[in-house]
């Protein structure tokens, strides 16, 4: 496989076949991918019909190059119609030019702005008018994860293709072009700690200016960059505006403006490092109360909460939380009893930390199966405790309310039979969604990412949606809002 080509997230090697059944082979991979073609196909076209009914808004935005991570940033500007937000993604290219770290402005539209018409006429060929770029990063190697500081999002951490993890002052970090030979932008910081490629498992605290990683070495390790920020950085009210006084981060005497290494740049060790796991880190997330305590997921099919209050060995070790590897986990930010997981065993699992494991065993309270292919990633709504998302690489990014789930749901004869909890299906993406993001600023707005590049034969595709009110508000609120717009149509028909 070519050392440059695009990464399969979540995609094991398949071991190599005997040469004398090639042709055989390469007839019946071709049958099975056009077929493979035209489902995806039949499917993105029947969404794309109910695209005025489910959504509120939708922007489709292609990228050149396939993006790994996306995130929103801070909010920058409120008006009548639409607010201006920053939004950070990655460009994981071929090698032609440089890997990039990319922060754009985003015109997010307000609720019940956005006319149907419009809605529908999007066009998923083009780049979004919403989307600008407004600054590019040269990476040191790929982006695979992206993670804002919540004490400030100007602040943020990337995964790469080493055991590194690489801090950036955003806002402070000169605009790059990204040409052929261009050198690497510098880190404000690097965190060290890993003994092998750190790629996918991090997360930046709720509480603390902590960052947390997992990697191939099997490990996890936290970090505190409390030393190595500035007052403004923590405080909101102090922080200056982008690129007034340099960056938030505490700057190295070590002059040099780009290099070639990112280990050119000044470097943190670990606070603490953590043993359990007996295969690769996939994720980790905070509790969302506790700077001490965390959890992670990996390919040893195990959940391992941990404490850093009570040393460096698990506090509870969930085997076979699921029945094949671990790509996710998200710890409710509402309601920190509550834990999500997601598997290449094509499932959604919750777990109560009060009661992780029955006889030595994971014992969720409850299992969500509504993909057909590994899932990459969960996260919990930062609006509703009992709502959730998960995207896969089925190319579908399902919403969750475990609350329904057990509940009489009345069913017509030609309604189809949906998983237990589920109630928003996004099939705008043609190929796995590999990262998404809830808007902490318009809480029911979402930002999603896709490798479409097996389908289209382009880049990847970033979409940002919001489904229609009328699927997520209380059933009697609607029908209310409902009687009223009835209501006020007779009294307007009925005067002479």
């Amino acid at each position: 496989m070519d050392p440059q080509a695009p990464k399969k997230r979540g995609r094991k090697p398949k071991p190599k076949e005997d040469k004398k059944d090639e042709p055989k082979m390469k007839e019946s991979t071709t049958t099975k991918r056009t077929a493979h073609q035209h489902a995806v196909d039949d499917k993105y076209t029947h969404w794309k019909s109910l695209v005025p009914v489910l959504y509120d808004w939708l922007a489709n935005h292609n990228l050149v190059w396939p993006s790994l991570s996306c995130r929103w940033g801070p909010q920058l500007e409120q008006a009548t119609y639409k607010n201006r937000q920053r939004l950070y993604l990655s460009e994981q290219t071929d090698g032609s030019v440089p890997n990039t770290l990319v922060i754009a402005n985003c015109e997010v539209v307000k609720p019940r702005v956005a006319a149907a018409e419009h809605i529908s006429q999007f066009n998923e060929e083009a780049r979004s008018p919403f989307v600008k770029k407004h600054k590019t990063i040269i990476h040191p190697g790929e982006v695979n994860r992206i993670r804002e500081l919540p004490q400030n999002t100007k602040i943020v951490a990337t995964h790469t293709d080493s055991p590194d993890v690489l801090i950036w002052d955003v806002e402070a970090q000169p605009n790059r072009h990204a040409v052929l030979g261009a050198t690497n932008s510098r880190p404000d910081l690097i965190l060290t700690g890993h003994q092998d490629n750190a790629e996918f498992a991090l997360a930046m605290c709720p509480t603390e200016p902590y960052v947390l990683s997992g990697g191939k070495d099997k490990s996890v390790v936290l970090w505190s960059i409390q030393d190595h920020i500035t007052s403004s950085a923590t405080d909101p009210a102090t922080a200056k505006s982008a690129g007034s006084s340099g960056s938030i981060i505490k700057q190295s005497p070590k002059p040099g403006d780009g290099n070639d290494k990112a280990a050119d740049g000044p470097s943190v060790g670990p606070r603490g490092i953590y043993n359990g796991h007996e295969d690769t880190v996939e994720d980790v997330t905070f509790c969302p109360s506790s700077a001490q305590e965390f959890c992670s997921v990996g390919d040893d099919s195990c959940l391992i909460l941990w404490d850093a209050r009570v040393g460096t060995s698990p506090v509870i070790k969930v085997e076979k939380a699921h029945d094949a590897d671990l790509h996710c986990v998200d710890w409710n930010p509402l309601d920190d009893n509550l834990i999500l997981t997601g598997s290449a065993d094509n499932s959604v699992r919750m777990f109560d930390r009060r009661n992780l494991t029955s006889n030595g065993v994971g014992s969720p309270i409850n299992k969500f199966e509504g993909h057909s292919a590994a899932v990459l990633c969960v996260q919990w709504s930062p609006d509703k405790s009992s709502v959730f998302g998960s995207s896969a690489e089925d190319g579908l990014l399902n919403i969750w309310d475990y609350e329904k789930v057990g509940k009489k749901v009345e069913q017509g004869p030609r309604t189809t039979h949906y998983p237990a909890g589920l109630f928003f299906q996004h099939a705008g993406h043609r190929d796995k969604v590999v990262d998404f993001h809830w808007n902490a600023s318009d809480p029911w707005t979402v930002v999603s990412v896709s490798d479409d590049c097996d389908s289209t034969g382009g880049g990847g595709t970033l979409q940002i949606w919001r489904m229609s009110d009328l699927i997520y508000r209380p059933q009697d609120e609607v029908l209310a809002e409902l009687e009223k717009f009835k209501a006020h149509v007779i009294s307007c028909t009925s005067k002479p």
